[in-house]
């Protein structure tokens, strides 16, 4: 509480400016209600923007106010549909570019067609790579993204990147639950790196395996690697699709002997029938964050979705004043 012994010498900024008179913050029309969060966060008003379709489909964007010489963050996650959303971003950073802003931002809560970072047979496309490079010729000037499908998409951008992790998010509401004896599970080969890391920074809880073999005789053997008897086992993965893998993981350590299952992700994408899979009884809790819009038909009684608002505010703000974003790095 000031006092008069150690009240400010200058004279107080008036409420009515801005906290960051230089930072403006646009949303796409992929996910408003996380830029309304981002702006309330970081108390500034969602910039206005016109936004259009012509008869034909093609997407019409103009920015409502002077970003001249702006900070400029356009938060839009290339979700459902992808390629409108993606084109709708690719738009709104032309416009910026075109309208003299200092530096452009594409804030990219889910970064969609991640999923494909390689080539695992011939004649294929790396739809991370030509994303990336869309949205750096398009006029961007830095990327922020949270959760990665893969850590080496960042390697993909020609610009800097901040790659975010909503491990504190996730790790906040676990710790709120006072979980007896857990255990984080990898749902597949694939993402021990990423679980390893989160048992690290869940204080260092040890780690289980979903190891799944095919066989040309048989259905696939699931065997679970790690012990998981009696514990609280917590999946975790970063992406919520269908919700297959997350299913058949839980009913490997129900079998194995778990207590009690709980999974968590960062991106709920959700296409059909990931809600009836996420409605099974072998899951006592599942829980995502809203880098992606959850309609109300895709929500149920063990989906909990938390905010990463405060997390990409915290963000923005760092890059907006130079300051690090190391402690909030992905891993």
């Amino acid at each position: 509480m000031l006092t008069a012994a150690n009240a400010p010498s200058t004279v107080p900024t008036p409420a009515s400016q801005p906290p960051f008179p230089r930072l403006r913050l646009f949303s796409g029309s992929a996910n408003v209600p996380l830029s309304e969060q981002v702006a309330q966060y970081l108390n500034i008003e969602l910039g206005p923007v016109t936004r259009k379709h012509f008869a034909d489909g093609e997407i019409y964007i103009q920015f409502q106010e002077s970003i001249r010489g702006c900070d400029v963050f356009l938060l839009q996650p290339t979700c459902e549909p992808v390629n409108d959303r993606l084109l709708e971003l690719l738009i709104m950073i032309d416009a910026c570019k075109r309208a003299s802003a200092g530096q452009i931002t594409a804030v990219l809560p889910y970064y969609g067609y991640a999923r494909a970072d390689r080539r695992t047979s011939g004649r294929e496309s790396i739809t991370a790579k030509l994303a990336s490079d869309l949205i750096v010729q398009a006029g961007a000037d830095r990327v922020l993204s949270v959760d990665l499908h893969t850590a080496q998409v960042q390697a993909y951008f020609d610009i800097p990147i901040d790659h975010v992790s909503s491990f504190p998010v996730l790790i906040q509401h676990l710790k709120q639950r006072h979980l007896t004896n857990p255990v984080v599970v990898s749902p597949d080969i694939g993402g021990v790196s990423r679980a390893r890391a989160f048992a690290k920074a869940f204080g260092g809880a040890p780690l289980a395996i979903i190891d799944k073999r095919h066989s040309v005789s048989s259905s696939p053997a699931i065997n679970v690697i790690g012990e998981v008897k009696d514990k609280t086992a917590i999946i975790i993965d970063d992406i919520i699709d269908t919700g297959s893998t997350l299913l058949r993981a839980a009913q490997a350590v129900k079998q194995a002997g778990a207590s009690q299952v709980l999974a968590c992700a960062t991106h709920g994408v959700l296409t059909p029938p990931a809600l009836s899979r996420l409605n099974h009884p072998v899951l006592d809790e599942v829980i995502i964050t809203n880098t992606l819009p959850i309609p109300a038909d895709k929500q149920c009684d063990r989906l909990t979705i938390l905010s990463v608002a405060e997390l990409l505010g915290e963000t923005i703000q760092c890059i907006h004043q130079g300051l690090s974003v190391s402690c909030l790095l992905a891993s």
